[in-house]
């Protein structure tokens, strides 16, 4: 009894030394609740099958002890605003969300994951995939996983199913063939099925039948994204992606506890079992990283609205992944600080580029997360703050690698997931199309005149794709080209400059006064002759 005082008091001491550093008041409950939230967070962190979170420490927030059961969950960003220390908890600093990134860092074996890629070739139904081929399917899948560092391939099978949704995905004759072979490899670590997602019970059934990890589309994916990240909004987008992940894990955990008899255990009698107590704190995670990217998406809302007010046309640069987007818009503007790389998710992160077009009109072109057949549906909702850039564009041009055996299956990819975006229709109308990396298609040539076949690495066709990219603005914009006679000794021609686009001055010496040419939108216009009547 005295061991559990001491340890009690322990716990007390050191909960109120935290609180004061973070200059908090001592919370309500007793040393009693202090004990069985220490053992929560360790039991969460230890025990999720081992695969979940890893054997890592958590610091959970302080104001959840101040909450009660049905004030969850947080409040809303207003009411942070108004209470200061919520708000510093809630809006996660760079070493939090560090922390919470670095959680599920998959632990590569030593030498390397050497993977054996299955693809499941549907022959008929919903899942039927009818503008590609299985072997298309699987030099993707071959692509993905030569994107991530020391993953090597050992070997790879296109495998016919007529049950894709099956525990098993395959039927009797199948499975025990791709069983034989796996067993021949012993080098193996990992099967990889190239699937869009496997169900937590078909994962854990392979995995036991196999003796490895076994990965799917949504995991493979999360993989290269966590390799790829380099903001804090895109490790909190990669990190929000993975709770519905470990979520479905932890319900399969819990039926299989329950069919141990072990799934009702209570902890130290707080009348919480302990997969209860492994939801909450998933929901605290979930909830905390919500709110932080709520506030990256303010930001972002605030910065387009500047964007809006010094109206500069924004153009959005949407296509497959590694069609060359972040290589056109490097030579659309001549942004050497951009460095495009020739793999899969090279670009997580939306980012803005300024150029000029032919009659000297600024604009910004914004580079976005290249699309993927079958991209799991979490992961598209996980970037959807990403993605809203491209619903308040001015225009979008959609790159096509027209090289590429899929470069058809690849554009119906990307238009179905613009059209899940609910972008206004006239963004979609004026859509412009460009056919990318023609120098690597011998005998290219197009008969749809709203097409414009280039070459972003070599400069092919780029003055004749800003013209386009002109013309399409100043109808999407309603900007007007037009000529004003203004006074050179007022203050026409500096307002000019600053608030529209000038083209061209013929100065008339006789009278003082100028022609100016100039490309300006109907807002500033309507400016213009409400200050100089």
């Amino acid at each position: 009894m005295s061991s559990v005082l001491k340890l009690l008091n322990r716990a007390s001491l050191l909960t109120l030394s935290l609180l004061k550093k973070r200059k908090c008041a001592p919370p309500i409950y007793g040393a009693t609740s202090v004990v069985r939230r220490a053992v929560e967070v360790r039991t969460l962190f230890t025990n999720v099958g081992g695969k979940i979170f890893g054997n890592r420490r958590f610091c959970t927030s302080v104001v959840s002890y101040k909450r009660k059961k049905d004030d969850y969950p947080p409040k809303s960003i207003e009411d942070d605003k108004q209470e200061e220390f919520l708000d510093s908890e809630v809006d996660l600093q760079d070493k939090e969300v560090e922390e919470l990134f670095q959680q599920r860092i998959p632990v590569v074996p030593e030498g390397g994951q050497r993977i054996f890629i299955v693809h499941p070739d549907v022959k008929w139904g919903v899942k039927k995939q009818h503008l590609t081929t299985g072997e298309l399917q699987m030099a993707e899948a071959v692509a993905l996983v030569n994107s991530l560092p020391d993953w090597m391939i050992v070997d790879t099978i296109i495998m016919p199913t007529k049950t894709p949704d099956t525990k098993y995905v395959f039927g009797k004759g199948n499975l025990q063939a791709i069983t034989e072979k796996i067993s021949a490899l012993p080098q193996l670590t990992a099967v990889f099925m190239n699937v869009e997602r496997l169900s937590p019970l078909a994962e854990k059934e392979l995995e036991d039948l196999w003796g490895v990890k076994v990965f799917d589309r949504y995991t493979v994916v999360l993989h290269i994204f966590r390799y790829n990240a380099r903001t804090k909004e895109a490790k909190l987008q990669i990190t929000l992606a993975e709770i519905p992940l470990l979520k479905s894990r932890l319900k399969n955990e819990l039926a299989n506890k329950d069919q141990q008899g072990g799934g009702s255990r209570y902890i130290m009698g707080s009348g919480e079992t302990f997969t209860e107590v492994q939801h909450r704190l998933l929901k605290e995670k979930e909830m905390k990283i919500k709110s932080a990217l709520e506030k990256l998406r303010q930001k972002r809302t605030l910065l387009r609205a500047q964007r809006t007010r010094r109206e500069f046309p924004v153009i959005s640069v949407v296509g497959y992944t590694n069609c060359g987007k972040t290589t056109l818009i490097k030579a659309l503007t001549g942004d050497t600080k951009l460095q495009p790389r020739d793999q899969l998710f090279a670009t997580l992160d939306i980012t803005a580029h300024a150029g000029v077009l032919p009659s000297h009109m600024t604009v910004i072109y914004v580079d976005t997360v290249g699309f993927l057949s079958q991209l799991p549906h979490g992961l598209i909702q996980s970037f959807s703050a990403t993605l809203e850039d491209v619903i308040h564009s001015d225009l979008i041009v959609h790159v096509r690698d027209v090289s590429h055996p899929e470069s058809l299956n690849q554009k119906v990819n990307v238009l179905n997931v613009l059209k899940n975006l609910n972008l206004p229709s006239h963004l979609l109308d004026s859509l412009v199309e460009v056919h990318n990396k023609i120098d690597l298609q011998e005998g290219y040539c197009t008969t749809d005149p709203n097409i414009l076949g280039i070459s972003a690495l070599h400069g092919y066709g780029l003055e004749e794709l800003k013209q386009r990219i002109e013309n399409a603005v100043l109808k999407s914009t309603g900007r007007q080209i037009m000529t004003l006679r203004v006074k050179l000794s007022g203050l026409q021609l500096s307002w000019l400059y600053k608030e529209a686009t000038v083209q061209k001055v013929d100065v008339m010496a006789e009278d003082d006064t100028a022609n100016v040419s100039v490309i300006i939108s109907n807002s500033a216009y309507g400016k213009y002759k409400k200050m100089f009547p």
